[in-house]
């Protein structure tokens, strides 16, 4: 493993200027009442500004904003709602290495990630852009008298989506969950991250350049029991992205206020490697699908099932490709692997691997926290003997670590991939892809990618994406991910009224009527 001896001078890109910083942290809906939380450079701890916090009545005032900005954005025709995203599509490809400088000053990712994240929100734009139009088109259907009646499916938006975005990527959800719901007519109140509140802060502001009111898309921060009950409760839609247990809490409280929400959650990611795979092909996948990110991704790997008759072949070649990643804070494209977001995220990483090897399982490489390199820096690491007494081995640990598994037969592997309470993510290999597609619909997952980790599936975004069991409710993409920020009205006209026994008319003769008529539409296929 390349790996620097002591912490490395680094020089902060240049477009991150303090002028910069000030600009976009003064988009956030606050009285200054609060204290201000010290937002870092995660490669270093240095305070880069100081976040400004909401208070409940800070909130409440940015849903009002948004409410009366909405009203005129929802009678806005769609063709020229959709313009301003054709313009802002430009804008945040032109954008993408300023945008990526703030995302690995605030998460500490490397470059690549960085510049990956940016991409999302261009690619839901143009996916929507295609879409959009048509999905929120009324549609006209017939009514239950032929020719005389009429139902047309109108589609209302819901109002003002609150969405409350994860730290792991912050600009990508913060921007591509709100995309389709502002196309759709509404306006949007997020919460970031207090952690990582720089990205989508900047991605508001070039919506706004391309043309987006002003007021329509409001922005608040705070620590999650601070903000999260006030916004849930002034929101009439919830997108949120995070941990199963905050999920059952924000699912909980919009149920009570008897809104619709979309929540997604954790994972425990298995993969399936059939005995006929391809080594170098199916390594590389691996390391992108176990430590991209450094394994800060819903849908990353954390459990790998290898046959038994090529066990120790596909081990070594992981072992060996995992050991020569390089890992490093740097604003350039050299490490393979960044910092994790936060020391305190890489302690609860590291008490995991602490966790698993006292109760009995064994570090291959890795293990261990690097603080020559950053704060918050922890290294690659497999492990074997992994059990489900084992904390890593039950619950989501949501790092550069994951534990490799032997089997016998695909059954088993299988039993043992869908062994979890999660179901957001799963990966199988193998060059038959018939028997790999197979062995791939047999796992309970939401997202299931075969001769990949979770990229192909995440960047479908004409499907759906989202998780079972209670690794989420609802989905993000495809026509659903646009539709679910709207309601729908049934608007009903009968011409002439014919729904009823004719006046002096016998009610039995109506009935020997009323069912003649539709046994002949079920024949002529009309009902």
């Amino acid at each position: 493993m390349t790996l620097t001896p002591q912490r490395p001078a680094l020089t902060r890109p240049a477009s991150v200027t303090p002028e910069l910083l000030q600009r976009l942290v003064a988009r956030v809906a606050s009285d200054h009442s609060r204290t201000p939380w010290p937002l870092t450079e995660v490669y270093t701890g240095e305070v880069l500004v100081e976040l400004p916090q909401s208070t409940p009545t800070d909130i409440e005032r940015a849903f009002a904003e948004a409410r009366a900005a909405q009203r005129a954005w929802a009678a806005t025709p769609v063709k020229q709602r959709l313009e301003v995203f054709k313009r802002a599509h430009a804008l945040l490809l032109d954008n993408a290495h300023r945008t990526a400088d703030l995302i690995q000053v605030e998460s500490g990712k490397n470059r690549r990630m960085a510049i990956e994240e940016t991409c999302d929100p261009p690619m839901v734009m143009s996916h929507y852009l295609k879409r959009a139009e048509r999905l929120l088109a009324p549609t006209k259907r017939g009514g239950p008298v032929p020719f005389v009646s009429s139902s047309t499916e109108i589609r209302v938006p819901k109002g003002v989506v609150g969405i409350i975005a994860p730290w792991n990527f912050p600009f990508a959800t913060g921007l591509s969950d709100a995309i389709p719901a502002l196309m759709a007519g509404n306006a949007v109140v997020v919460k970031p991250d207090n952690k990582t509140a720089l990205s989508p802060l900047f991605g508001i502001s070039l919506l706004e350049q391309a043309g987006l009111p002003k007021g329509l898309f409001q922005v608040v921060c705070g620590e999650g029991p601070d903000v999260g009950p006030t916004l849930i409760d002034h929101a009439d839609y919830v997108m949120f992205t995070g941990s199963s247990a905050t999920g059952r809490v924000i699912g909980e409280r919009a149920g009570r206020n008897l809104i619709g929400c979309c929540l997604e959650l954790g994972g425990k990611n298995p993969m399936i490697v059939l005995d006929d795979v391809e080594v170098d092909e199916w390594v590389q996948g691996a390391l992108f699908g176990v430590f991209g990110n450094t394994g800060q991704i819903c849908m990353h790997i954390e459990r790998i099932y290898l046959p038994e008759s090529r066990y120790d072949e596909l081990k070594a070649a992981f072992v060996k490709a995992t050991e020569a990643l390089r890992i490093g804070a740097a604003y350039d494209f050299g490490p393979d692997l960044g910092s994790l977001v936060s020391p305190d995220h890489m302690a609860r990483v590291q008490a995991h691997v602490e966790d698993a090897v006292a109760k009995g399982a064994t570090i291959v490489t890795g293990g261990k926290a690097r603080p020559d390199l950053g704060p918050a820096f922890f290294e690659p690491t497999i492990l074997e003997g992994v059990t489900t007494e084992m904390e890593c081995g039950v619950v989501e640990t949501f790092g550069p670590v994951v534990a490799l598994h032997r089997y016998r037969t695909v059954d088993e592997a299988v039993a043992l991939a869908n062994d979890t309470e999660y179901g957001l993510n799963a990966s199988v290999w193998g060059k038959d892809l018939d028997r790999a597609e197979a062995v791939g619909r047999r796992i309970e997952a939401g997202n299931v990618n075969v001769n990949d980790s979770l990229a192909t599936a995440f960047a479908s975004k004409g499907t759906p994406s989202g998780g079972v069991k209670t690794s989420g409710v609802g989905a993000r993409h495809g026509d659903q991910g646009l539709l679910k920020y709207t309601d729908v009205q049934n608007l009903a006209v009968l011409k002439k009224q014919v729904m009823g026994a004719r006046p002096g008319q016998d009610y039995d003769a109506y009935v020997k009527q009323m069912l003649s008529g539709l046994r002949m539409m079920r024949r002529l296929g009309i009902r």
